[in-house]
């Protein structure tokens, strides 16, 4: 989140934020979706798998609980669900006439030192960040290094290595070409709804090889972008390529959007017409998400940013959204993304003891609603929800979570007669269009606390938003209104620690 979209929302959470500082609020910290252990957070940065390990660096304010001093936290992980937080990795540059603070960017391991900034032989971490300097009004591309496995990095003696002059330009992307043997850059101009490809050999001498924009949505600035090779339907035959950029979704305040198309190693060429308007998450929270570099067998997976936006958390504020694992499959509007809770964390569910796992048989919910926590169990918002509904007779069917006794509760519901999937939090109604899959609607619910992400259909669409539940809304229950439905598969994980 960067200056422009950061003074919009700093009016709205400022009131908040002083607040919250004397106000703990450990009932909405979340357990299985990355949290800093205190401060401020927001976009992640860096993202790269190195020696079996996840890095997850992030937008990070050291010293309090708002934005500002941007600088690089840091954690590691082997299998995505449990963090091990580290030192900050690259924090501001303060001198006695600049300020440099350390903007959103990627990392790659420079296997054959093509940088020259290894040591003994062997390749460094190269972190890839925009350095944003507030006096000059000027954002460039810097590097820094790392000779000791992505913990410590040293600022290039020679930045910046990408410079247009610009006050607004940002969010470098940074994959390996191995086709072209270069390194790519996928950059954004964001007032001018663009992204710039740069090509270079090294890390350090960089050249624009072409431009890509004014496509989609262009109601709000591009941020953040990342440009990935996927197979379509894992067919390796057929190559296409995902782009991504943050900007407006809909009318949230923020969100993000992608195309697809081919890239030739210099000019990525939309597959759909200019207009066409596809959207990653369609919540109003989900930000600012990269892939990770350096995944083995050709895996692709991101992790994106929950936005906080009214109500304050502390002494940690914003939270990073489940890893997803991405593809491309053919539907009947063509070529799009899916999304699925990345395939690792099916480990960490099955290795979960008897007692935190419900499966239920099918039946036929008939205008009623079937409790999902028995007693204590599963009554603590940490449940990981899969359930699968053939539809009846039911003009509405689906899930409530975060329930009350008082009545109030969140609503992931789907009406048939409009094939819209919806999330009421009894304050406003986020909506997808979605049909049902072989007469099926398959909800995956991830409930975290403070968060819900929604995976429909095996990914087909998604629906991030975060809810601020008191501590005694921890109730939860499938339901059919004014008919009968199916439930015919639901498996429930507890995931509290």
């Amino acid at each position: 989140m960067k200056r422009q979209l950061f003074y919009i929302l700093a009016t709205i959470l400022l009131p908040f934020t002083l607040h919250a500082q004397d106000q703990p609020t450990p009932q909405w910290r979340p357990v299985y979706h990355f949290t800093a252990p205190q401060n401020w957070l927001n976009d992640p940065n860096g993202l790269i798998y190195l020696n079996g390990v996840y890095h997850l660096y992030y937008q990070h304010n050291p010293l309090e609980n708002k934005w500002g001093h941007m600088s690089w936290g840091h954690a590691i992980s082997k299998d995505l669900l449990h963090w091990q937080h580290l030192p900050v990795a690259i924090p501001e540059i303060v001198t006695t006439d600049t300020t440099t603070w350390i903007f959103s960017g990627s990392a790659v391991w420079d296997e054959h030192n093509s940088s020259g900034l290894g040591k003994n032989g062997k390749g460094p971490v190269v972190a890839i960040y925009t350095a944003d300097q507030p006096k000059q009004q000027k954002e460039s591309q810097f590097i820094a290094y790392s000779n000791d496995g992505g913990l410590t990095y040293t600022n290039y003696a020679h930045n910046p290595v990408v410079d247009i002059h610009q006050k607004d330009f940002r969010d470098p992307s940074v994959i390996w070409l191995e086709a072209q043997h270069k390194w790519l850059m996928t950059v954004a101009v964001p007032a001018e709804h663009k992204v710039q490809f740069y090509s270079s050999g090294n890390l350090k001498d960089w050249e624009l090889i072409s431009e890509f924009g004014n496509q989609g949505d262009t109601r709000k600035i591009w941020e953040c972008p990342s440009l990935t090779p996927l197979y379509v339907d894992g067919n390796p035959a057929k190559k296409k390529w995902l782009l991504m950029v943050s900007s407006g979704n809909q009318e949230a305040a923020t969100g993000m959007q992608y195309f697809i198309g081919d890239f030739d190693g210099k000019k990525f060429t939309n597959d759909n017409a200019a207009t066409t308007q596809l959207f990653v998450d369609d919540g109003k929270t989900f930000y600012a998400a990269i892939p990770y570099n350096h995944l083995p067998d050709g895996r692709q997976t991101m992790i994106g940013w929950l936005m906080p936006f009214e109500t304050a958390t502390s002494p940690w504020r914003g939270q990073m959204s489940i890893p997803r694992d991405l593809s491309l499959k053919t539907t009947a509007a063509g070529i799009r993304l899916f999304q699925q809770p990345a395939a690792v964390l099916n480990t960490c569910l099955e290795q979960l003891p008897a007692a935190k796992k419900r499966t239920q048989k099918a039946l036929t919910l008939d205008s009623k609603d079937l409790p999902l926590n028995n007693g204590q169990r599963f009554n603590n918002n940490t449940n990981w929800i899969d359930a699968t509904f053939t539809p009846g007779t039911a003009t509405d069917f689906g899930l409530k979570i975060a329930q009350h006794k008082n009545g109030r509760q969140v609503v992931i519901g789907y009406n048939v007669q409009r094939k819209e999937l919806y999330i009421n939090d009894g304050k406003e109604v986020q909506r997808v269009s979605v049909s049902p899959v072989n007469h099926q609607i398959r909800l995956q619910v991830l409930l975290d606390k403070s968060s819900v992400e929604v995976f429909v259909n095996n990914g087909e669409k998604v629906i991030t938003t975060l809810i601020f539940p008191d501590r005694e809304a921890t109730g939860f229950a499938a339901f059919a209104d004014n008919g009968h439905v199916t439930l015919n598969t639901l498996k429930v994980w507890d995931l509290s620690k």
